[in-house]
């Protein structure tokens, strides 16, 4: 999967575990799915998962790897790809945009990636195909980009990476069908009704779209207007959300979780997020009991290398190089001893 802030990647473990002692639960919501790859872990562990997301880069991924069933699409996605990595490279508006106004990938790599998307959006591949051919070269290209993990600059100099030519795998789609959506997080809670909701909500001013851009071009391919060093899409200095804004986030998380339709709620945050442990407990409090688990972690390599202007120079050291990833499990009051029996590994 693509390199990603917020991924996790090192808590699926604790997040299986705590889901696998909930009793009854088939049913999931990810409400902000980014990469999928909770939706992906939950569906490989048996659930009926949907997963959704507002930007439709992740929206693609939750395609890939919670809605696309292996079985019906394995055929046509092998022979598809094979097709579109014998395409001769082909420079575009991808290369002019990212390799020459910018530098995230080299010229060889960007002809290719022009050649294979223009294919693929000429082919009329079906949905579920199309997803996961779009998945497969997106991921391809993160894997010979030239940053630090994010897209809102590039390295001064090529990453070793850079250099590899890009090469076409396919992604890790698994049997069997679920769901996916693009949709405003609260809408979606509000869309049904699920055993277990998830929620993964942005947590500080580090906005997704504006931090893997690229991604957004790549799936729409829309060749936007772009502006900065970066050639940031333009609707990225448009689009705001409440999550990313230290006076907005309170109120719209609660109405969030006020919206919400489930017998169980799971919420991941930061203690680098705009809201505290304390002040997440107390709104979480409204809906049922509350249990926590505090994790550990090394925060993402651009935060442990320092802070560098567009140019390429350093102008900052690094700060603090760990963060702790909270949990947050709510067992609504209802749900009585059962529930508390349910979220027994978690600490008071």
């Amino acid at each position: 999967m693509i390199k990603y802030i917020g991924s996790k990647r090192l808590l699926l473990p604790r997040i299986l575990e705590v889901v696998g002692r909930m009793r009854g639960v088939r049913t999931v919501l990810d409400a902000f799915s980014g990469t999928s790859r909770v939706g992906h872990a939950l569906k490989a562990a048996g659930y009926q998962v949907t997963a959704n997301d507002h930007n439709l880069y992740a929206a693609t991924l939750a395609r890939c790897y919670v809605a696309a069933d292996r079985r019906r699409v394995l055929r046509e996605v092998e022979r598809a790809l094979r097709d579109l990595a014998s395409l001769p490279p082909r420079a575009g508006w991808f290369t002019e945009t990212y390799c020459v106004q910018s530098r995230f990938f080299q010229p060889h790599n960007g002809a290719r990636v022009d050649a294979i998307r223009d294919a693929i959006a000429q082919r009329g591949y079906a949905p579920e195909v199309e997803a996961v051919l779009l998945v497969a070269l997106m991921e391809s290209a993160d894997r010979v980009d030239s940053t630090c993990g994010v897209q809102m600059a590039y390295l001064r100099n090529w990453a070793d990476r850079s250099f590899h030519e890009l090469s076409l795998r396919l992604p890790g789609v698994l049997d069997g069908e679920g769901n996916a959506t693009q949709l405003d997080a609260a809408v979606a809670v509000a869309s049904g009704a699920w055993d277990l909701v998830y929620l993964d909500p942005p947590y500080n001013q580090h906005r997704y779209l504006g931090n893997y851009h690229i991604w957004e071009s790549l799936v729409r391919w829309d060749r936007p207007e772009v502006y900065g060093v970066a050639c940031k899409r333009i609707d990225c200095r448009e689009y705001k959300s409440p999550y990313n804004s230290k006076r907005a986030i309170h109120a719209a998380f609660a109405d969030l979780v006020s919206r919400v339709r489930c017998r169980h709620l799971l919420v991941s945050f930061s203690d680098e997020g705009f809201v505290k442990r304390e002040e997440m407990v107390g709104m979480l409090r409204e809906l049922g009991r509350v249990r926590t688990i505090a994790v550990d972690f090394k925060r993402y390599v651009g935060a442990q290398i320092g802070i560098f202007n567009p140019e390429g120079e350093k102008v900052g050291t690094p700060g603090r190089l760990r963060n702790v990833e909270y949990l947050f499990l709510v067992s609504p009051r209802r749900a009585g001893n059962k529930g508390r029996e349910q979220v027994a590994l978690f600490g008071d």
